[in-house]
């Protein structure tokens, strides 16, 4: 089994930044990638950032480029989003997934991000 754990959420004006953390434990061995989802009311879940574990690499929603960013540290089996330039339209609860090489995913608790003067 895995733990995914998210922290790092809050309420920030438009234009503020935060960083999300999320952290996967127990038997993370066999890591893919981890990514970041998110989900606004009324609206579908929709992937925010995703990075794939052994390369590094990166896939964005086209809402977030450029202000957004996923970082990973394999070590701790880690990763953290780093949103900067925040709109109200990033308010969502914020969910990290973890992924395996045998297609399972877990899914931490949630964590929510509100933007608003």
């Amino acid at each position: 089994q895995v733990q995914v754990v998210e922290s790092g959420g809050g309420a920030v004006q438009p234009g503020g930044s935060l960083r999300l953390s999320c952290a996967a434990s127990g038997r993370t061995f066999g890591t893919i990638a981890m990514g970041w989802f998110r989900q606004a009311p009324g609206k579908d879940r929709e992937l925010v950032a995703l990075i794939r574990w052994s390369g590094g690499n990166t896939d964005y929603a086209e809402s977030v480029k450029g202000r957004f960013t996923i970082s990973r540290e394999k070590v701790k089996t880690t990763v953290y989003l780093q949103m900067n330039s925040l709109k109200p339209e990033d308010t969502a609860v914020y969910s990290c997934r973890y992924s395996t090489h045998a297609g399972a995913h877990y899914w931490g608790q949630g964590t929510q991000v509100t933007v608003s003067s």
